[in-house]
């Protein structure tokens, strides 16, 4: 596998995403930020859990080990021993992230998916890409967001919407009826969407987390196969400008309606040769 990535964090913030690769695998996490005014029991912070969860996923994701969602479970396991005597986990604002998973054996490309950050899958018999997408947490926002999204961004009613938008939707966190993210529930990671696929049939993959793929799926300025092209001919730097464009020429939310003017954006391309 070659790949490529870049990060952004969003202006004036700490980057709580997370991404990392070696030759068999590429991880991408999307911290889930805690809102101005909010709190989450956590000392450490939303950025040190995803590094954390997230390097510790890598490190584990050598050909032949455990399954993907098994992998996940050990690496919540082993983060939330590493502050459980210093921070509340059972806090609902507890630090959780997004996660995405990929290895490539010499047989196969298996992925894992644990909510809404978005795996494209460039298919050799296929116009166009599989985007592979947890979108619970957006069927559960949708129902509570409308006042949210009827204010101007950046302003102070705004922020206190976007406020009381993320603490209800904590009631919701990881359990039957809600959605699925990594923080300290272990079993989270064996409700992530998953799959394996022949190597010979993936040209190649795509991560993104949400403030990246936000070109396609919020903005619609592009095309997944479109997406696919920029990080692939002009790379994943060039894919994020072009949100960071789009998000400049909106700033109140109006074309846009959304909780952060600007989102930490992260983005890899993974070109898959012959596997040796």
């Amino acid at each position: 596998m070659r790949v490529t990535f870049a990060t952004e964090a969003a202006p004036g913030r700490p980057n709580e995403d997370f991404v990392a690769a070696t030759p068999e695998a590429a991880v991408l996490l999307d911290g889930a930020g805690t809102p101005r005014g909010s709190d989450s029991g956590c000392s450490h912070g939303v950025a040190w859990y995803s590094r954390t969860l997230g390097s510790t996923l890598l490190a584990s994701m050598t050909p032949g080990a455990s399954t993907l969602a098994e992998l996940l479970a050990e690496g919540i396991k082993t983060v939330s021993s590493l502050h459980d005597g210093t921070c509340d986990l059972a806090h609902p604002g507890s630090p959780s992230a997004t996660v995405i998973m990929l290895r490539r054996t010499n047989e196969a490309l298996e992925w894992l998916v644990l909510a809404d950050s978005v795996l494209l899958l460039d298919l050799v018999d296929a116009a166009e890409p599989m985007a592979i997408c947890d979108d619970r947490e957006a069927q559960v926002g949708v129902l509570y967001r409308a006042d949210m999204d009827a204010l101007d961004s950046g302003t102070d009613e705004h922020v206190a919407a976007h406020r009381r938008y993320v603490e209800t939707l904590r009631s919701y966190r990881n359990r039957d009826g809600g959605f699925w993210v990594a923080a300290t529930d272990p079993l989270a990671a064996y409700q992530a969407l998953t799959g394996s696929m022949p190597t010979g049939q993936v040209r190649a993959a795509a991560l993104l987390s949400d403030g990246a793929s936000r070109l396609v799926d919020r903005f619609n300025l592009a095309t997944w196969r479109e997406a696919l092209e920029i990080l692939g001919q002009r790379g994943p730097a060039d894919l994020i400008s072009r949100v960071r464009a789009a998000e400049r020429s909106d700033p109140r939310g109006e074309r846009w309606p959304r909780g952060k003017t600007y989102d930490d954006a992260t983005a890899a391309h993974v070109s898959l040769g012959t596997a040796e």
